[in-house]
């Protein structure tokens, strides 16, 4: 099996949209791009540009290497390929909830499979995106694009993936300050009331009505949260403030972005007034926050020509 020499770009995500707690996510058109080649003798380097210079791992712990060994192994090639220089160049914000680890472990498996001539199929990638990450909300849309809905069911991911049929951007605020995951589900309940969870399966089951029917009338109604955002919410100064800032300035629904600390307003033509208003929000707790406006990602994990 012999290697060839790829580069991937990998869109990053977010996650929840609001009441789809680790089942829903969507891709953004903000993206990381990984040059991968194999060496069949032990060199070894990563070089690491843009987002996460000086902080992302240049050694063998390197969340996208560790991805790339896993389908070395999967394929039998781990001991063939004992090297490899690895080349990222990030765009997608480091620890702010917009899947930067599912776009390094989607971007290590999709190019080393690419590299090797494509031996594994998209839902062998998606198993063993899900093992490394631990569930698939994130690295479902950045490997398939698009908006997806994933389960679970004995160890084996299912993914549903659609284009959504409303015209719409993504006004995404991003504070000036990291927030591990770990740190975001450790403020979580362990149990929910059933009012809550029914209030959740409402506003998922309307959400994603609404964005495959394409009709903006009730999406106001489907961003209301009752199993994480409001504990999240002391972790993110202002938070409640920038939302309602969002929607005044014209947003039709605004959510944390995975366990955050990016904040999401879904727009339509006033992406810049939306934009300011959440940074300004955020100012009035002393938070520094800049903006993107992004699109839905159609594409996922893309093989990129020289």
């Amino acid at each position: 099996m012999e290697a060839k020499k790829v580069k991937i770009r990998v869109p990053g995500t977010s996650a929840n949209l609001g009441a789809g707690f680790d089942t829903l996510g969507i891709s953004c058109s903000c993206y990381n791009e990984l040059e991968l080649e194999l060496y069949k003798n032990s060199d070894f380097q990563i070089e690491v540009y843009g987002e996460g210079a000086g902080i992302i791992p240049q050694t063998s712990q390197n969340i996208v290497y560790k991805s790339i060994l896993q389908v070395l192994e999967k394929v039998g090639a781990a001991d063939t390929y004992k090297g490899a220089h690895i080349v990222m160049h990030n765009s997608v914000p480091l620890s702010r909830g917009l899947g930067s680890s599912a776009a390094a472990i989607v971007g290590g498996l999709k190019a080393a499979n690419e590299a090797l001539g494509a031996p594994l199929s998209q839902q062998d990638l998606l198993q063993l995106a899900t093992d490394i990450e631990g569930h698939p909300d994130n690295v479902a849309p950045a490997l398939f694009g698009g908006m997806t809905i994933s389960v679970v069911r004995d160890g084996c991911p299912k993914t549903f993936c659609f284009m959504p049929r409303l015209n719409f951007k993504m006004v995404v605020a991003v504070p000036d300050f990291y927030l591990p995951t770990k740190a975001a589900r450790e403020v979580l309940p362990d149990m929910v009331s059933r009012a809550d969870a029914i209030t959740n399966i409402g506003s998922t089951a309307m959400l994603i009505a609404t964005l495959m029917k394409g009709s903006p009338k009730f999406l106001a109604e489907s961003f209301e949260d009752r199993l994480h955002q409001q504990y999240r919410a002391e972790l993110i100064p202002g938070m409640r403030d920038v939302f309602a800032a969002a929607k005044e300035a014209g947003a039709m629904g605004a959510f944390l972005s995975g366990a955050g600390p990016c904040l999401i307003a879904i727009t339509s033509g006033n992406e810049d007034k939306v934009g300011k208003a959440m940074q300004q929000a955020f100012s009035g707790h002393e938070v520094n926050s800049s903006y993107m406006v992004l699109s839905v990602d159609r594409d996922g994990a893309t093989l990129l020509d020289d």
